[in-house]
């Protein structure tokens, strides 16, 4: 089987893997509880408050939900302006045929370090840090087919 995908990463892509990152780990449930809980004190004290308090209510409450998912965009955006060129990827029984530009790297099957499939993306690790982005534009119709088959080259259970 073969399987070859052009991927340009972007900004949402990025964004959409540091979110899901956050957001299904203790990081995630410890935002969700400090919403709440800034929510439930808006409630209990709003009515009563100062104009300050009331400001500063409202800022705790759009930390996590508004504020901290825009600073991790511009980080995205930062980091995407980095990746220039599209990457070129070809999936095979031999490994990962990496093509950027004139570079061209091989990767063994033994050599992947990990897969991490989200509702919208597909990430394989090529190390514990770094991974190539995959999103379902770019999958396509084949998305289960390739993500069977990937587990399959990799040994790892669905």
């Amino acid at each position: 089987m073969k399987y070859h995908f052009k991927v340009k990463t972007t900004a949402s892509d990025l964004w959409q893997l540091s979110m899901y990152g956050t957001y299904t780990s203790i990081l995630g449930v410890t935002n969700a509880v400090f919403t709440a809980a800034m929510i439930l004190m808006a409630v209990r004290f709003f009515p009563g408050a100062g104009t300050v308090l009331k400001v500063l209510l409202i800022l705790a409450i759009c930390i996590f939900p508004i504020i901290q998912p825009l600073l991790v965009y511009l980080r995205a955006v930062k980091q995407a302006k980095a990746l220039t060129q599209e990457v070129d990827l070809v999936f095979d029984d031999e490994g990962i045929h990496v093509s950027m530009g004139a570079q061209k790297e091989k990767i063994q099957w033994n050599a992947v370090k990990g897969l991490n499939k989200k509702p919208t993306l597909l990430v394989i690790y090529s190390s514990a840090q770094h991974g190539y982005v995959l999103n379902n534009k770019v999958l396509g119709e084949q998305k289960e087919e390739f993500y069977n088959y990937i587990c399959s080259k990799l040994n790892v259970k669905k």
